[in-house]
C-alpha cells in the first residue's frame, strides 16, 4: 500500500527508475561526431586567417620597401605631399655634409616614363606642380608655373641692377666687336700650337675634340672640325703634323681661321645676347635663395651638389638675339679636369671643361615673337655628327634653320625646363655626355627674351667630387670663424654681391 502511494506521488521518478538500461547509443555518437566536425572547422578557419594576415603583412611590407627605395616623396607619379619635419619642409638645408673618399652617394634621376607623361612635383607648400616629359633623348621635362610672375620680375630687376655684359661671340667677317677689344688674330701655326695640348708636335683626336667644346667657345666650327678629323684619319700615323694641318686648313675655306674661331660655321657669330651672374648663397636676395632650394627639391640631388655649383646666369636676348646649338657640358677624358673641382683635381691638367650634369632653364617673360628653345636632334633614332648636315642645311645653325629642329619650346613666363646633359653610368653616377642634349635659342623676332640658367655641376670622378666638397666646406668654416673673430657684430657676414 505504501509503495503504491509513493509511486503515485512520484510518477516521474518511477518512470525513470524503470527506464530500460540499454538505450541505443546513436544519439550520443551523433553528438560526438558533430563536436569533432566543429573542432576541425574552427582549426581550418584559424589556419586560413593566419595565412591571410601573413599575406597582407607581406604585401604592405613590399609596398613600403618600394616606396622608400624610390627616394624622397617630393617627386612621384601618385601624389603624397611631404610631411612636416622632413627635409622637404625646410626652406634651408645646411651645408654640413662631410664626404670623404670612402663614402659614396648616388645621383637619383627622374624617370621620364614616356613622352607626354605627367607627374606631380611638390616644390612649395600647399601647391602641386605638374611636370611633363617632353623627350627621352635627352631626358627633358617641362614644369609650368615653376616661378611666379613676381619672382620672374625680381630676377630680371636684380640682373639689371647688377649689370649685363656682352656674351662672348665670334664676329662675322668685317664686323666690329661691340666691346671695343680687337678681334683675335692667330696664324695657322698658333692655332696648331693651341690645339696641341701635350706640345708633342702632333694633333691627336682627343686634343681636337677637347677644344671643340671648350667652355668659352671653340677654335674650329663643326665643318672645319669634321674636315680636320677626316685629315687625321687619312694620315697613316693617325696624327696630324703642322704641315699636314696646314694642308687640311688650305682646303677648308679662303677665309682666315681667326674669323672662324668660336662659331658653329664659317665666320658667323655663335651667340648674340647679354648676360650676368647672380650669387645665390647666404646674404643673397630671398627670391634667389628660394629658387636654389626649389631646384634642389626638383632634382632630388644632395643639397651640397646644388649649393656648390655655378651661380645663376641671367641672359637677355634683344631682337635678333640667338644662340647656336651647343652642349652645356663636355666629355671628359685623361688630361682634362672639371672647372668646378679643379681645387681638388689634377693641377697639371692642361684643359678645364664644364661638367654640368643637369641644366634647369627658366623663362622669365613671354616673348612677343620667336625666341624658342630648339633641340635639333631630340628623340632621333641615332646620333651622328654627319646627320647635323642635311642637304646642305646645318641643324646647329639655329639663326637660319631653327624651324628644322625636332623639338622647340615657346617661352612662357615662369615655366622651367630641366634636362640631363649626361647619361647614367649604370652605377648611380654621371656617365657619358648625352649627345642628344644639343640645344640652342632661336632668334627673337619681336620684343625681348629674358631667361635664367641654373647648372648642377658634378665631377665624373665621384671621389674627386667628394674631396672637393670636403675641402670647400672646411674652407668656408675656417673663413666664417675668422670673419666672426675679426667682426663680431651680427651683420658682418652678409654677402654684399647680388
Amino acid at each position: 500500500m505504501g509503495e503504491s502511494q509513493e509511486s503515485l506521488q512520484n510518477p516521474c521518478n518511477e518512470s525513470l527508475s524503470y527506464m530500460p538500461p540499454q538505450l541505443p547509443p546513436l544519439p550520443g555518437r551523433e553528438r560526438l561526431q558533430i563536436q569533432k566536425s566543429n573542432v576541425c572547422s574552427r582549426a581550418y578557419f584559424v589556419v586560413v586567417m593566419v595565412f591571410f594576415h601573413v599575406y597582407i603583412i607581406n604585401v604592405i611590407a613590399l609596398l613600403l620597401y618600394v616606396h622608400y627605395s624610390n627616394g624622397p616623396p617630393d617627386i612621384n607619379s601618385d601624389g603624397g605631399s611631404p610631411t612636416a619635419g622632413s627635409p622637404l619642409s625646410r626652406s634651408d638645408q645646411p651645408l654640413d655634409t662631410d664626404l670623404d673618399d670612402r663614402q659614396s652617394f648616388s645621383l637619383p634621376r627622374i624617370e621620364g616614363i614616356r613622352v607626354g607623361h605627367v607627374q606631380k612635383v611638390y616644390l612649395v607648400p600647399d601647391r602641386t606642380h605638374q611636370m611633363k616629359t617632353l623627350s627621352l633623348k635627352p631626358l627633358l621635362f617641362e614644369i609650368p608655373g615653376f616661378l611666379s610672375e613676381e619672382e620672374c620680375g625680381v630676377v630680371v630687376q636684380l640682373a639689371q641692377l647688377k649689370g649685363l655684359m656682352e656674351s662672348q661671340v665670334t664676329l662675322p667677317s668685317g664686323a666690329r666687336e661691340e666691346t671695343g677689344q680687337p678681334p683675335l688674330s692667330l696664324s695657322t701655326a698658333e692655332i696648331f700650337s693651341l690645339l696641341d695640348l701635350d706640345q708633342d708636335g702632333f694633333l691627336q683626336r682627343e686634343e681636337i675634340l677637347s677644344h671643340s667644346r671648350s667652355r668659352e667657345g671653340t677654335w674650329l666650327g663643326p665643318e672645319n672640325l669634321r674636315q680636320t678629323l677626316a685629315g687625321l684619319e687619312a694620315s697613316p700615323a693617325g696624327v696630324l703634323s703642322l704641315e699636314e694641318f696646314r694642308r687640311v686648313c688650305d682646303g677648308m675655306s679662303q677665309q682666315p681661321l681667326q674669323q672662324q674661331q668660336g662659331g658653329a660655321g664659317q665666320g658667323r657669330p655663335k651667340q648674340k645676347s647679354k648676360h650676368t651672374w647672380l650669387y645665390q648663397g647666404p646674404g643673397s636676395h630671398h627670391v634667389l635663395h628660394t629658387l636654389r632650394n626649389r631646384v634642389t627639391r626638383l632634382t632630388r640631388l644632395p643639397s651640397p651638389l646644388v649649393v656648390l655649383s655655378e651661380p645663376l646666369q641671367v641672359l637677355r636676348y634683344e631682337q635678333g638675339g640667338f644662340s647656336h646649338a651647343h652642349h652645356d657640358s663636355s666629355p671628359s677624358h685623361s688630361g682634362t679636369t672639371c672647372a668646378h673641382t679643379c681645387l681638388a683635381g689634377n693641377t697639371s691638367a692642361l684643359t678645364e671643361i664644364s661638367c654640368r650634369y643637369i641644366t634647369v632653364l627658366f623663362y622669365l617673360n613671354a616673348v612677343e615673337g620667336g625666341g624658342e628653345t630648339s633641340f635639333p636632334v631630340a628623340d632621333n633614332r641615332t646620333y651622328e655628327e654627319e646627320a647635323l648636315l642635311q642637304g646642305g642645311v646645318d641643324l646647329t645653325d639655329t639663326q637660319q634653320h631653327c624651324a628644322r629642329g625636332n623639338l622647340r619650346t615657346r617661352p612662357t613666363a615662369g615655366t622651367a625646363l630641366l634636362w640631363y646633359n649626361h647619361l647614367s653610368d649604370g652605377k648611380g653616377w654621371m656617365g657619358e655626355l648625352d649627345e642628344y642634349s644639343l640645344h640652342g635659342s632661336c632668334p627673337v623676332t619681336r620684343g625681348v627674351k629674358w631667361v635664367a640658367k641654373s647648372w648642377v655641376n658634378v665631377d665624373p670622378d665621384q671621389q674627386r667630387q667628394a674631396r672637393y666638397q670636403r675641402l670647400v666646406t672646411h674652407r668656408e668654416t675656417r673663413e666664417a670663424d675668422r670673419e666672426e673673430q675679426s667682426h663680431p657684430h651680427p651683420h658682418s657676414n652678409l654677402h654684399q654681391d647680388l
